[in-house]
C-alpha cells in the first residue's frame, strides 16, 4: 500500500515510516483523514469486481478508508502479522477476534487474569449462544492440556493480566492449542509490539486496546486485531464487517499519530514505572509489588524470556490493616494520579482494583488490597512525592479511625 513498505524491520523505523504514502497524497507526510460513507465506482465492471473481492477493495465507508488501512499496515508490520483489522475499541477487538472461531457447542479456555469485559463477554453473551468457557490458572503451561475438551476451539491469553500481572507462557499454551486444532488469541496491549510480538511466540491473533498506548493521548477509542494468515484475516474481517465493526477515520488518524511516538513514550513509561516499583518495595505500607520485570513477580522468568521491556502499568498490594476510609484518604487526594480505569496515556492513574470479584480458577484473597497504577510522563520525583504524601494521609486516617474505636 505505502511506498515505504518493508523499508526496515526495526521497530523504531517501522513506527516512523510505515503506512505513509506521500506520492499518492500530494506530498503530504501524514496519511490524510478520509471521511467516507458512499464509494462511487467508475463502471459497473469495477463495482462488480469490488463486490466479489471485498477484502481487498473499499466498497462502503464501513469496509474501511485509506486512513484506516494505513493504520492497519503499520500494525501488521509491527506485529509481524499478515494483515490487521481496525475496529472501534479494545473490547470490539476482543469480541471480533473470538466470534469467528467459536459456535454453539464449542468451548474456550481463558486466563483467569483476563480483562473484566473479556470475561463478561464470554460469560454473558457467548454463553447465551451455547459457548462454554473454562478459566485457567494464568501460570499454567503445557499442563493446561488436562483442561482441553474435544470441542475446545480457542485459547485466550493476556500477558500479563492487567490487574494482577501474572505472565502466561504463550509458546507452551500455543503448542497445546495447535495440537488440538484450537486458535490462540493474545492480548498484547500492555507490552505493545515494541516489547513483544506474540505471533512469533505462537499466537494466531494479537489484539490491542489501541485506545491505550497506541493512541497514547487519552483522546480516542481504538481496537486492533492482527492476524497471522490470510485464512485468519478473512474470518476476522468478514465477521467484523457483519457485526458493523469499523474504526472511525478521525480515530484512525489519531492512532497513527500516536504510533509515531510509541517507542519513545513507552521507554519513558518503562523507566519511570520501574523506578517507582522498586521504590514502592521499600515502603513500609506495601506488602508486594506486582510488576513482571521484578524477579519476585509471578511469571518473571517468562517475561524475561519472551519480552524485551515493560510498560507503565503495574500494581501493588497494601499490607493488611488499612481501612477503606484510609485507602480513600490516599486515593481521593492525589495531585498527579487521576482515578480512572484506562491507561496508556501520558497521565498517571490509580484505582483500587478488585480482582477478587472476577477470579474463579485461582481465587484472589478478599483481604488483599490491590492498588493499580499507571505511571505517566510526569517527573518521577514528583510522582514519588505524590505517593509518599498519599501514604501519609492513609496512615493518619487509619490512626484516627483506630483512636475513635
Amino acid at each position: 500500500m505505502a511506498s515505504d513498505k518493508n523499508a526496515s524491520t526495526k521497530i523504531d523505523t517501522i513506527l516512523t515510516v510505515a503506512g505513509r504514502d506521500p506520492g499518492n497524497n500530494h506530498g503530504v507526510v501524514n496519511p490524510p483523514v478520509y471521511h467516507a460513507s458512499t464509494i462511487i465506482f467508475p463502471t459497473l465492471a469495477d463495482q462488480e469486481k469490488a463486490s466479489h473481492d471485498p477484502l481487498n477493495h473499499i466498497t462502503y465507508g464501513r469496509s474501511g478508508t485509506p486512513t484506516q488501512h494505513a493504520l492497519e499496515e503499520v500494525m501488521s508490520q509491527l506485529e509481524g502479522a499478515h494483515r490487521t483489522v481496525a475496529v472501534p475499541s479494545g473490547l470490539a477487538a476482543i469480541t471480533g477476534a473470538m466470534m469467528p472461531f467459536v459456535s454453539a457447542g464449542d468451548h474456550m479456555l481463558i486466563s483467569d487474569s483476563a480483562y473484566g469485559p473479556t470475561r463478561r463477554f464470554a460469560l454473558n453473551i457467548l454463553k447465551r449462544f451455547g459457548v462454554e468457557t473454562t478459566f485457567f490458572d494464568p501460570l499454567m503451561g503445557e499442563e493446561i492440556e488436562r483442561l482441553v475438551q474435544p470441542n475446545t476451539k480457542l485459547f485466550y491469553v493476556e500477558a500479563p493480566g492487567s490487574l494482577t500481572f501474572e505472565m502466561q507462557d504463550i509458546p507452551a499454551l500455543s503448542k497445546v492449542a495447535h495440537k488440538h486444532g484450537a486458535v490462540v488469541v493474545a492480548d498484547n496491549t500492555w507490552a505493545t509490539p515494541v516489547y513483544c510480538q506474540p505471533i512469533k511466540l505462537g499466537a494466531d491473533i494479537v489484539v490491542h486496546a489501541g485506545t491505550k498506548y497506541v493512541v497514547g493521548h487519552s483522546d480516542a477509542m481504538m481496537g486492533l486485531i492482527c492476524c497471522n494468515s490470510e485464512t485468519t484475516y478473512a474470518a476476522v474481517k468478514n465477521t467484523c464487517s457483519m457485526l458493523g465493526f469499523h474504526a472511525a477515520p478521525d480515530d484512525s488518524y489519531l492512532a497513527l499519530r500516536g504510533l509515531r511516538t510509541l517507542a519513545v513514550r513507552l521507554r519513558r513509561h518503562e523507566q519511570s514505572a520501574l523506578e517507582i516499583a522498586r521504590w514502592l518495595k521499600t515502603r513500609p505500607e506495601v506488602a508486594k509489588v506486582l510488576h513482571p520485570a521484578l524477579p519476585d513477580c509471578p511469571g518473571h522468568e517468562i517475561w524475561k524470556r519472551d519480552f524485551t521491556g515493560s510498560s507503565g502499568l503495574f500494581a501493588f498490594i497494601l499490607k493488611d490493616g488499612y481501612s477503606k476510609p484510609a485507602i480513600a484518604a490516599m486515593v481521593d487526594h492525589m495531585k498527579l494520579f487521576g482515578i480512572g480505569y484506562s491507561w496508556g496515556g501520558y497521565e498517571s492513574l490509580m484505582i483500587h482494583a478488585h480482582p477478587e470479584v472476577f477470579r474463579t480458577a485461582m481465587p484472589w484473597p478478599t483481604e488483599k488490597t490491590v492498588i493499580r497504577v499507571h505511571i505517566g510522563l510526569d517527573d518521577v520525583g514528583d510522582i514519588k512525592a505524590d505517593l509518599a504524601a498519599g501514604f501519609e494521609r492513609m496512615a493518619k486516617a487509619n490512626q484516627t479511625a483506630s483512636a475513635a474505636e
